[in-house]
């Protein structure tokens, strides 16, 4: 299990690139970089700051979901089109940085596509992007969300059963927003989670949660997400106190 801090955490009183720098000067274990604007998609900005972030292992990249994510389940080829557009630019920045995993939310799924619970129709374009994400060697994670494609613990286990590939990542505090305890989401994705989002305030309120963890056999990243304008020392701390728990 390893402990690391999202950049999302020092925006926007830090750019991503002084985040993830600021993120590897704390010695943490790895990092979630995540990607607040469409100049930050394209593979021409990971590779400027490529160098700077050098021996920092960026677990995972992220994106503002709610940007285009949505578009991957449009009725038009023209609109998934574009949606596939960004999500290659993604691909080549993640590359790039190193990351192997993209965490995907699929924000406004239903909101803007009014879309009804079809689990065969939707599991197969999630099942379009991860094979589209695979070829540049990254792995697609469905995290739960309230506005995206995983709003409802269930859901999941549903997709699950007709793509067999998907993996999951738990965001306690989406988890927490939703109105259903974590331990529902945690369940549903018991035997493939691969990462954990966690603020200090879920921490305080979930005392249990490693034991859980272990209890699953999880092996992946627990990445510090603790809101806007953290202090760099005190996630250091955290992550510190954090790794002590976790062995």
């Amino acid at each position: 299990m390893k402990i690391g801090i999202s950049t999302a955490c020092f925006y926007p009183e830090l750019e991503t690139e002084a985040a993830a720098r600021t993120i590897k000067l704390s010695g943490a274990a790895c990092a979630e970089v995540f990607l607040n604007t469409f100049y930050e998609y394209r593979p021409e900005f990971a590779k400027a700051i490529a160098p700077d972030i050098c021996g920092l292992e960026v677990n995972s990249v992220r994106v503002r979901a709610e940007s285009f994510e949505w578009q991957f389940f449009a009725p038009s080829r023209r609109v998934r089109g574009d949606g596939f557009y960004w999500l290659d630019q993604i691909m080549r920045s993640a590359r790039l940085l190193g990351a192997e995993n993209y965490t995907f939310c699929g924000a406004g799924y239903g909101e803007k596509l009014d879309c009804a619970e079809d689990f065969d129709g939707l599991s197969g374009y999630i099942r379009g992007a991860i094979e589209f994400c695979a070829r540049y060697g990254v792995n697609l994670r469905l995290v739960n969300s309230c506005g995206g494609v995983y709003s409802r613990p269930y859901i999941f286990g549903e997709l699950k059963k007709r793509c067999q590939q998907l993996t999951g990542a738990l965001d306690l505090a989406a988890a927490r927003k939703s109105g259903y305890p974590y331990t529902m989401y945690l369940k549903d994705m018991e035997g493939a989670i691969s990462q954990v989002n966690i603020t200090v305030e879920d921490l305080k309120a979930n005392a249990e949660l490693f034991k859980r963890l272990n209890g699953i056999g999880f092996d992946g990243a627990v990445i510090i997400d603790a809101g806007r304008g953290a202090d760099a020392s005190g996630l250091k701390s955290l992550s510190e106190f954090l790794k002590n728990i976790a062995d």
